[in-house]
C-alpha cells in the first residue's frame, strides 16, 4: 500500500504526538502496566485509522471517451436533474458520490479533457449529505471539455469532518481520465454534472471505485 504525499506530514506529527503519550502514561503511572497496555493499543489503533485515510492505492486507468468514470471512492447518493448555477447556468444531470472516512479520499478526473473553467470557494461545513452543501461549503469547481466539445463540471465540496481540500490543476491544464487531481482530507463528497441526455450506469446506494467504475454513458 503506498500513502498519498498530502498524509506525510500528518502521520509523522500524529506517530509524535502518540510517542509522547505513551511515554507520558509510563512515566506517571510505571506501576500500571495494565493502562500502559491499552494505552499503546488505543495508540495503534488510532495510528492505523488515520493511516488508511491516506492510502493511496495503484489502480489501472481504462479509459474510455464515451464513458464518465467515478471521481472518487464512496457511496452513490444523489441522482437527479437539476440547475447548474454557477457555470452551466442551465439544467444538467446530477451524481453525487458521499466519500467516507474510510474511502481513499483521491479525487480523479472522470474523462480526459482540457480545463475550461477551475475556482475555489471557501464556505461553512455542513454535513456533506445536506442539500445545501453543493453550494454553501468550502468547495472546487472544475469543467472539463472533453474532445467532442462536450463540457462536464465536477465539484469537490468540504464536510463537517473533511476541512482542506486540495487540487493539482489550473485552468487550460489537459488531464487524462483517471489521472489524480485533487484530495479532499477525511472524507466528503463530490458532484459531477453531465448533459441532460446522459445514460447513467449506477443507482442510489451503488458503491463506486475512483477511476474505475463507470458512473455514465455519453450520447
Amino acid at each position: 500500500m503506498t500513502i498519498h504525499k498530502e498524509g506525510y506530514k500528518i502521520l509523522f506529527v500524529l506517530l509524535c504526538v502518540l510517542a509522547l503519550a505513551n511515554y507520558a502514561v509510563r512515566y506517571y503511572l510505571p506501576a500500571n502496566e495494565l493502562v500502559q497496555q491499552l494505552a499503546l493499543i488505543a495508540s495503534l489503533i488510532i495510528y492505523l485509522l488515520v493511516l488508511q485515510f491516506f492510502r493511496n492505492p495503484r489502480i489501472k486507468i481504462e479509459a474510455n471517451e464515451n464513458v464518465i468514470l467515478a471521481p472518487a471512492d464512496g457511496k452513490v447518493v444523489v441522482i437527479e436533474n437539476t440547475e447548474e448555477g454557477e457555470y452551466f447556468k442551465s439544467e444538467r444531470k446530477q451524481i453525487s458520490i458521499f466519500m467516507s472516512p474510510l474511502n481513499v479520499h483521491v479525487c480523479r478526473t472522470p474523462a480526459a479533457g482540457l480545463v475550461k473553467f477551475f475556482k475555489y470557494h471557501a464556505g461553512k461545513y455542513l454535513v456533506a449529505w445536506h442539500p445545501k452543501s453543493s453550494t454553501e461549503n468550502e468547495r472546487t469547481t472544475m469543467v472539463v471539455e472533453l474532445a467532442n466539445g462536450v463540457e462536464i463540471l465536477v465539484r469537490q465540496i468540504a464536510g463537517a469532518v473533511a476541512r482542506r481540500i486540495r487540487w493539482y490543476v489550473g485552468e487550460n491544464q489537459k488531464l487524462q481520465q483517471g489521472q489524480e487531481y485533487g484530495f479532499i482530507k477525511f472524507g466528503s463528497r463530490l458532484d459531477v454534472f453531465l448533459p441532460v441526455d446522459a445514460d447513467i450506469n449506477v443507482k442510489i446506494g451503488d458503491v463506486t471505485k475512483g477511476g474505475r467504475t463507470v458512473i455514465a454513458t455519453l450520447k
